[in-house]
């Protein structure tokens, strides 16, 4: 008796996997700053170029309201932990003080839409809010800070990633309590939490 293997189907398995990819709506509507610290949560990756042509690629979470940036994580790859690893430390950050309606808002990538990650931005406590596809405005002030930090820091002369990690650190250091903004009212984003919360 000669048993009959049946072959993988090509569609049920690419069903599958849309049905464990998951978008979600666009709640912001590019409504980033809602007036409060800490409850719109703006996040993405990007690549950076460094030494004889090495790539090394950064995830950040940037608040909403006072362009603070939250959390981040440089990578060598772009396998999921970067992003888990970003969100760990942002939860590290706020210690279990929450929003009751806190949003996490990135585009419709892999990273996002993966059930991993949806799990543990569920777990949290967030809503989860997707850009819609292929449109960079949704998240325009995660890509500002992007296009910022890519104009002002050189990675040429970095030799490994943790001399990387080490300039992406006092960029962000630089970004959050020195560089005034004349969208925050000529406050650095440090001052601007303050003024917020004192307001």
């Amino acid at each position: 008796m000669v048993a009959v293997i049946r072959q993988a189907n090509p569609y049920r398995k690419m069903a599958k996997a849309t049905q464990e990819h998951k978008t979600c709506p666009n709640l912001l509507e590019r409504k980033f700053d809602q007036g409060e610290p800490e409850k719109v949560f703006l996040t993405d990756i990007t690549y950076l170029r460094y030494g004889s042509g090495h790539w090394a690629y950064l995830s950040c979470v940037k608040d909403g309201a006072t362009r603070q940036i939250l959390a981040d994580s440089v990578a060598a790859t772009l396998e999921l932990p970067i992003v888990e690893r970003t969100l760990q430390r942002l939860l590290e950050r706020l210690d279990g003080n929450i929003h009751p309606e806190a949003i996490l808002h990135s585009d419709q990538g892999m990273h996002y839409t993966h059930p991993k990650t949806r799990l543990l931005i569920a777990k949290a406590g967030f809503k989860q809010s997707m850009s819609r596809k292929g449109n960079c405005w949704d998240n325009a002030p995660m890509e500002s800070f992007f296009g910022h930090l890519k104009d002002d820091v050189d990675f040429s002369d970095c030799q490994t990633i943790d001399e990387v990690r080490v300039r992406v650190k006092e960029y962000i250091s630089y970004y959050n309590s020195e560089r005034y903004q004349w969208t925050l009212k000529k406050m650095t984003p440090d001052e601007f939490r303050g003024h917020l919360l004192a307001s």
